[in-house]
């Protein structure tokens, strides 16, 4: 490890932690993720107790919460208490391919994971499935205009051979792990993130009426909770920096997504168990669901909360 990166997370393992009332915060790594005691998410939160959970998201970027039974309305009054639930662009697809009577697009967009309930992304995989959802490094959504500030995912049924973990990763420290002169450069750069580059290019969803969801966003963004500065590239939707040549775009990105991919110290690990619920800050993560369990059964459902425009 450089010197550099040494100091980021030196500094960041040696910061002062929040002391909490109301739940008890075990972390997962010095560097993101922990474990959260003491709620029962099937039950209304009080304020007192949601504000201790947002004081830990902001802190650790990502909280398990184990044994929870939840109902769709449980999952989605918790994920409301964030703010107005997103909805995911499959939904969107499927309707106008309904629309326009390609029943064969929209088949494949509910075995996507997009039912009825356009609040609710289904997550899913057995001994026929061909892909899974999240495999490879990404932030959810980042081709939308507003993509969303967290998402939870609760998954009921995991791999009986064990397996179908999710890596995340701390995008904050991947930013100050970085060097002076490159955190400088970085900043004045913007890039495009564009929903065909994971949807149909790595899922083989139909390129829907109207296409997918191409957004431009900040290189570096500024955290709105907590006001830290934000690497907010990623590998699963970026496709390119527009203020630089073509081939100075991809060696860039190329480098920035190895740096968040192979360094360790940036990563944490959630093994699932049966009924828990993962909350993600979507401004400052990327995840990677593992897909080392086939044929094995894995199944849950994703809520997401939308979010405002990232900003540098």
């Amino acid at each position: 490890m450089d010197q550099f990166a040494l100091n980021a997370i030196k500094a960041r393992n040696c910061r002062q932690r929040p002391d909490y009332k109301l739940i008890k915060v075990t972390q997962i790594n010095p560097s993101i993720g922990a474990e959260v005691e003491g709620i029962d998410l099937s039950q209304p939160l009080t304020a007192d107790q949601f504000a201790e959970i947002n004081v830990a998201l902001n802190e650790h970027h990502v909280l398990c919460f184990r044994e929870q039974k939840l109902s769709d309305e449980d999952h989605k009054r918790f994920g409301r208490m964030f703010g107005k639930l997103h909805s995911h662009p499959y939904h969107a697809a499927k309707a106008k391919a309904i629309a326009s009577g390609d029943t064969a697009t929209a088949a494949k967009i509910t075995m996507g994971g997009a039912g009825d309930d356009p609040e609710i992304l289904y997550i899913k995989a057995d001994e026929t499935s061909t892909n899974v959802a999240g495999e490879g490094w990404h932030t959810d959504v980042t081709c939308d205009a507003e993509p969303p500030m967290g998402s939870m995912l609760y998954i009921t049924q995991v791999p009986g051979g064990g397996g179908g973990a999710t890596m995340f990763l701390n995008m904050e420290l991947a930013y100050e792990t970085l060097s002076p002169t490159m955190k400088t450069f970085l900043e004045g750069l913007t890039a495009i993130h564009n929903g065909g580059k994971p949807y149909t290019g790595n899922y083989g969803v139909p390129v829907p009426a109207g296409g997918w969801p191409e957004s431009e966003h900040p290189v570096v963004i500024r955290h709105p909770g907590s006001g830290r500065k934000v690497l907010f590239v990623n590998y699963g939707f970026t496709i390119r920096i527009p203020q630089l040549a073509p081939h100075e775009s991809d060696a860039l990105l190329n480098m920035l997504f190895q740096h968040c991919a192979t360094m360790q110290e940036l990563h944490c690990r959630v093994q699932w168990t049966p009924n828990t619920l993962t909350l993600w800050d979507n401004r400052c993560t990327q995840h990677h669901a593992v897909w080392d369990y086939f044929p094995a059964k894995r199944f849950g459902q994703r809520v997401s909360i939308l979010g405002a425009r990232p900003t540098a």
